[in-house]
């Protein structure tokens, strides 16, 4: 199942499907002017990478796999941990360390929806490398964004 970037027009998918079927490390499905949607497959002892995002708040579901979440104040005091697996949430504070590494013997597969949006509408990144490599990844300029402040990442 593909999904369709469309920028801010209604839209609709099965979710858990389209997530479930992603192979890509990150795949952008929505993106609004306020908030996005991102699919991920994290595979098996791979992690998100350990970031903080000053200016968003992000809700991350595991529809497959499984995972330990790590955060805290600060890159070097990830204070919570917790074992997650399908069905289960992660919801990060703005500005908060994050990282979700998967513990499971298949890829994890997550989607993610950030407030502001966060990433390039449409952006397909096969692998963590392509991403943390991508120099053309910023949200679109409709998108309403809070003064910049970038992310940090460990």
């Amino acid at each position: 199942m593909t999904i369709k970037d469309i920028g801010p027009q209604p839209q609709s998918f099965d979710i858990e499907r389209a997530t479930q079927e992603n192979e890509d490390y990150r795949s952008v499905a929505w993106s609004g002017r306020y908030l996005q949607v991102t699919l991920m497959s994290i595979p098996v002892g791979g992690d998100i990478g350990l970031e903080a995002h000053p200016e968003t708040d992000q809700f991350l579901r595991l529809d497959a796999g499984s995972g330990r979440v790590q955060m805290g104040a600060a890159k070097d005091k990830l204070t919570f941990e917790k074992e997650v697996s399908d069905g289960w949430c992660v919801l990060v504070p703005a500005g908060t360390w994050h990282n979700i590494t998967n513990i499971g013997t298949a890829p994890m597969q997550v989607y993610t929806i950030y407030a502001p949006a966060h990433h390039k509408p449409g952006k397909v990144q096969a692998t963590a490398a392509v991403a943390e490599a991508d120099k053309d990844d910023n949200p679109a300029a409709w998108s309403v964004q809070p003064k910049p402040a970038d992310d940090k990442h460990g």
